[in-house]
């Protein structure tokens, strides 16, 4: 189960409607409950999926923490001000994947190959024509 930060925003004195700044409240595993403020974090968010993930340093620790979050979390926090990265999946992974899984074998035939002379021409042999 995600556990859901706590937001406060605290505005400027006077300007209700300026947000300086939010304090939020997250979990290190090591630490527990840490207070954050908004540009102590990063929300990062898949094009593709929309699945999303917050991070930021312990302030106690020092350690790098990243925690999947849902949607209206990582709205929640965006408009708090935390900054956001948006990234996408490789497009290795839109790519056909024919054939077995590599094993470990096969893994170490390769080395054993890479070890030999020539081993460029009898990987090409090996693999046929490609059509390239």
């Amino acid at each position: 189960m995600v556990s859901v930060p706590e937001v406060t925003l605290k505005r400027r004195g006077g300007d209700a409607d300026i947000l300086d700044m939010a304090t939020i409240r997250a979990t290190c595993p090591a630490c527990g409950d840490v207070k954050l403020r908004s540009r102590d974090l990063m929300v990062r968010v898949c094009v593709e999926t929309d699945q999303g993930t917050y991070q930021f340093t312990c302030p106690r620790c020092g350690e790098p923490v990243a925690r999947e979050a849902t949607p209206r979390i990582l709205s929640l926090l965006v408009s708090a001000g935390v900054p956001t990265e948006v990234w996408h999946e490789p497009a290795e992974l839109l790519e056909p994947h024919l054939g077995p899984p590599i094993t470990v074998d096969d893994v170490l035939d390769f080395h054993l190959l890479l070890e030999q002379e020539g081993w460029f021409d009898r990987l090409a042999e090996s693999v046929g024509d490609t059509g390239a």
